[in-house]
């Protein structure tokens, strides 16, 4: 008779000792385990900051890991006009979304129908909670088909679809040929097409025109997350200060295309520095979803900093907002300019301020991490599986709060490491590389 197993043991575990289902989940992070046990660049604790400058224990860094591209997250206008929010509204609205919302949601949702240019808004928390309970809505039990390096938080939504009926099939990244194949094999409805905006690691758009297309082609919609496009990119002009257009309208709006089968999702918590995100999409679809979405019926909403933060920050993006997207372009273009000079490879090929920049090797992302830490440059580590392994690299993301100073610190560190052979050099046409052009001006 077998002895039964240790009275400590957990309920569950094997006699002796192993966790199957955890040790699959270590094994397939093992790399972001390593870097998060050894790496200050990773889960690292900000103690103070001062301007684009952070405190990272005894240790001040320039931050170029911020997601803030306008600098509102320091704005002198908008933090003083918070508190009058605060007196009037308290710290956070004790309803649900459907029970009742402060009229600033109002107010927001107009103000973005107009910036946008779209039917009609509806202001929810996060994206995270607009995939969730949206996409489960519009895909019912039809077909899914997903851009190949979606971001995770839409492939999360496809999983909860899933869980309620529909088919996902995954498209090569950034592929109508493909897509187009996949669509004309799946007659079924309803059909949702969800891909990036400008993609979050590589600092591209897609090929929008020709999504859009095969969209209306095959009566499907296109659900767009354009997170880190809103607020940075917008409507081209003849009078544009800068090639990111005019505005911050997003994504749609800069490659001149319509919401004809087109729904754009977008985020605050990038470019406006608030805890805010919403859907652009037909007023009747926003009624659906007022009865249909779970964040709205039942999640507590945003704080009122937030709700006043977005507010203001529309303010001064319609009276500031093309200057400071003049001046992060030029600081983008310069380290786009210099990766150029030091013949040094880059995902990026569009000029928008997201530039990650592969390893030569893999391995050394670590390494990397922490050269960069000790001459104060904090950066996003960009890992395996969080990337493809040969995409292993650094994210850079710089904001109109960076100073030209600070720029020029990143600068040296460059191109200390491309010296050190530690990047990977740019490759010729046939084996991949993309060249950083300058962005066209509007016809």
């Amino acid at each position: 008779m077998p002895l039964p197993p240790p009275a400590s043991a957990e309920p569950g575990r094997p006699p002796d000792g192993r966790r199957p289902w955890l040790d699959r989940w270590l094994a397939a992070n093992a790399d972001l385990a390593e870097l998060h046990s050894s790496n200050p660049q990773v889960d690292a604790v900000i103690e103070e900051i001062d301007g684009r400058r952070v405190r990272i224990g005894d240790r001040w860094l320039i931050d170029f890991a911020s997601c803030n591209y306008l600098g509102f997250d320091l704005d002198r206008e908008i933090i003083e006009a918070i508190p009058a929010y605060l007196d009037r509204w308290g710290t956070h609205p004790s309803w649900s979304r459907m029970i009742g919302s402060p009229v600033l949601y109002e107010q927001l949702e107009r103000e973005l129908v107009e910036l946008l240019g779209a039917e009609d808004v509806l202001i929810l928390q996060t994206l995270t909670h607009i995939h969730a309970a949206v996409i489960p809505v519009l895909a019912g039990d039809g077909t899914i088909f997903i851009d190949g390096r979606a971001h995770k938080t839409i492939w999360d939504g496809c999983v909860v679809a899933r869980a309620h009926g529909a088919t996902v099939r995954r498209f090569h990244h950034d592929d109508p040929e493909d897509l187009g194949r996949q669509l004309a094999d799946d007659p079924g409805s309803p059909r949702l097409i969800c891909m990036d905006g400008i993609n979050s690691m590589t600092g591209n758009p897609p090929d929008l025109a020709a999504f859009s297309e095969l969209a209306r082609r095959h009566e499907a919609l296109l659900y767009v997350d354009d997170g880190h496009g809103f607020g940075v990119v917008g409507e081209r002009a003849a009078d544009e200060l800068s090639p990111y257009g005019k505005r911050g309208n997003a994504v749609v709006r800069h490659l001149g295309q319509s919401y004809d089968q087109v729904i754009l999702t977008g985020g605050f918590s990038k470019a406006y520095s608030s805890m805010l995100a919403f859907i652009a999409c037909p007023s009747p679809m926003k009624q659906l979803l007022k009865i249909a979405a779970p964040p709205y019926l039942y999640s507590g909403p945003s704080p009122v900093a937030s709700l006043a933060s977005g507010l203001e920050g529309l303010k001064v993006n319609a009276r500031r907002g093309d200057q400071l997207r003049a001046s992060l372009y030029a600081k983008t273009r310069r380290v786009l300019d210099v990766l150029d000079r030091l013949g040094v490879y880059t995902l990026n090929s569009s000029g928008f301020p997201i530039i990650e920049v592969p390893m030569a090797d893999p391995d050394d992302l670590g390494k990397v991490g922490a050269i960069m830490y000790e001459r104060g440059i904090y950066v996003t580590l960009a890992f395996y599986p969080g990337v493809p392994r040969d995409q292993v690299g650094f994210r850079l993301q710089l904001t109109a709060a960076n100073n030209d100073e600070e720029v020029d610190e990143l600068v040296e560190v460059l191109e200390e490491l491309a010296d050190s052979d530690l990047l990977r050099l740019r490759e010729d046409q046939s084996a991949g590389h993309v060249s950083v052009p300058r962005l066209d001006p509007p016809r």
